[in-house]
């Protein structure tokens, strides 16, 4: 079965049966091997990508580098102009980028729209960053000096993106980077090639339209092994944002440092949701539930861990059962489903070896966890096991729709001493509308997480504050908040106009 409005949607795309892989903002092109996107919606193939190798790799850097020559000596808000441009480019090809995400990915075709439309207001929120830019003043202890910081951009910045947000996680790094003075090279996911075309071809039109240079903004699809390796080991990519799993981001790590570049890690997610005696189980519930099952449970910021009350775990069983059983699962561009397909057939086997590997352990799996034969796509149940704190595959993400129900009694430290026992930290969540333990949460001895919420699921963040973790999950901070000063290069300065030498700390050198 063939899915419907395909042919259009990737004609308004520009997609092409066979695209090139490689672009420096100006041309297409691509010397490697040649792949196909599948769609885990029934298997089809999409089209085909030719895809970039190493020299592709040297003349897109090449490019970038040149670009940044010119793009840092724009004004930062003309810089910001540019953003603004594309994000309402963006609008325009909204209906049918967020329809390609579904396709290519799995997701529903609300978050498919809702991932574009995170686009769009990281956009929006880089024009105005590109006029907020700002260093600070402070006092000198010598007579007539003054001292102030100020932020220049940092050069080329690579972005390294995973399947389950094709498209966001780029914009996230490219608005702000862009904004920021800095000139930027994309390798996306092996799986999800066509949106990354996509995108780029409705940057190259505002990029052509403002005659500016090539390599402001190129593409690089392309292996791991052969590209990927390129660029963490490139002296002349300044800084490199990977988001994917905590055993690569290691190795990213590692790579980048030997050359003392820098680095921003989006990795592993293991979070948690706290539900007390204080919580509004129906609000909790809802949150579980999406935290879970949205995006088929492959988010980073996806709910793994429920810990409740002893009091109230029998009624949030029960309360989250009727919920499951009300999740519709199928196509994701049919909008009475709520649960799309698992981005391939190994994500599926993941899965199920996952749930084995619970019950080998002594968890009880309460529902769930089946795989489905349906269209021929990459289909399954999301399940739930009641599980201990300390079964090793807890401590470990498994990136589907499992989750864990966790039981804890006592004082609501407890609660946050489980939640905070696995090597990853990157969003958390309580629910409560008892005051101290929401403070008990957010306090210094609460979550270890980048995120912690109050009656707030742990998935869902907005681009105004800064996305990242702590722990496994890695480091640096994406999107909002002051995260633009990881793109940039950070300068002390200290002017005399006293017409005498003074030092500083009283030090005489006469």
């Amino acid at each position: 079965m063939k899915i419907d409005g395909l042919e259009d949607v990737l004609k308004q795309l520009e997609i092409e049966e066979t695209n090139y892989g490689a672009s420096d903002g100006h041309e297409w092109f691509g010397n490697g091997a040649e792949t196909k996107s599948v769609s885990p919606i029934n298997g089809q193939v999409i089209a085909k990508v030719k895809q970039a190798n190493k020299d592709d790799y040297e003349r897109m850097v090449k490019a970038n580098r040149e670009a940044f020559k010119t793009w840092r000596e724009m004004p930062a808000p003309k810089r910001g102009e540019i953003v603004r441009q594309f994000g309402l480019a963006l609008r325009e090809k909204k209906d049918a980028l967020g329809r390609l995400v579904t396709i290519e990915m799995g997701k529903s075709l609300q978050e498919g729209w809702g991932e574009v439309q995170e686009m769009i207001d990281i956009c929006d929120y880089a024009t105005g960053l590109s006029r907020m830019l700002y260093g600070k003043q402070t006092h000198s202890e010598r007579f007539r000096h003054r001292m102030y910081e100020q932020w220049h951009p940092l050069g080329v910045v690579g972005i390294i993106s995973a399947f389950n947000f094709p498209v966001a996680v780029w914009s996230w790094n490219l608005g702000i980077a862009l904004a920021c003075g800095d000139t930027c090279i994309w390798k996306p996911a092996s799986h999800v090639p066509l949106t990354a075309i996509a995108c780029q071809k409705i940057l190259m039109r505002v990029i052509k339209e403002n005659d500016l240079p090539a390599g402001i903004s190129t593409l690089l699809i392309g292996r791991g092994s052969e590209v990927g390796e390129l660029m963490l080991t490139d002296k002349h990519v300044n800084l490199v944002s990977y988001t994917g799993s905590t055993k690569i981001g290691r190795h990213v790590a590692e790579e980048v440092s030997k050359r003392f570049g820098k680095t921003i890690l989006e990795l592993g997610g293991n979070n948690a949701v706290i539900v007390t005696p204080h919580a509004e189980m129906e609000l909790a519930a809802r949150a579980i539930l999406f935290g879970a099952v949205g995006t088929a449970g492959q988010r980073c910021t996806s709910t793994r861990r429920v810990i409740v009350e002893k009091s109230r775990k029998e009624e949030l069983i029960k309360t989250l059962k009727d919920y499951y059983g009300r999740v519709t699962i199928g196509n994701p561009l049919d909008q009475s489903n709520l649960m799309g397909p698992l981005v391939d057939t190994g994500a599926v086997d993941m899965y199920l070896e996952a749930i084995e590997i619970v019950k080998k352990q002594g968890g009880k799996m309460l529902w769930g966890g089946e795989k489905l034969d349906h269209e021929g796509g990459c289909y399954v149940t999301p399940s739930v096991a009641e599980v201990r704190r300390d079964l090793e595959i807890v401590c470990e993400e498994t990136f589907a729709p499992l989750l864990y129900i966790i039981e804890y009694s006592g004082d609501i430290q407890n609660a946050i001493d489980i939640q905070n026992d696995v090597p990853q930290g990157l969003s958390s969540s309580i629910f409560t509308n008892d005051l101290i333990e929401s403070e008990t949460f957010l306090g210094h001895t609460g979550s270890d997480c980048g995120i912690a919420n109050v009656n707030v699921g742990t998935s869902g963040a907005e681009i105004g504050l800064a996305f990242g973790g702590e722990k496994e999950t890695g480091g640096g901070r994406e999107s909002g908040s002051d995260a633009w000063k990881l793109y940039m290069r950070r300068q002390s300065n200290t002017i005399n106009w006293s017409g005498k030498a003074e030092l500083a700390q009283g030090i005489k050198f006469d």
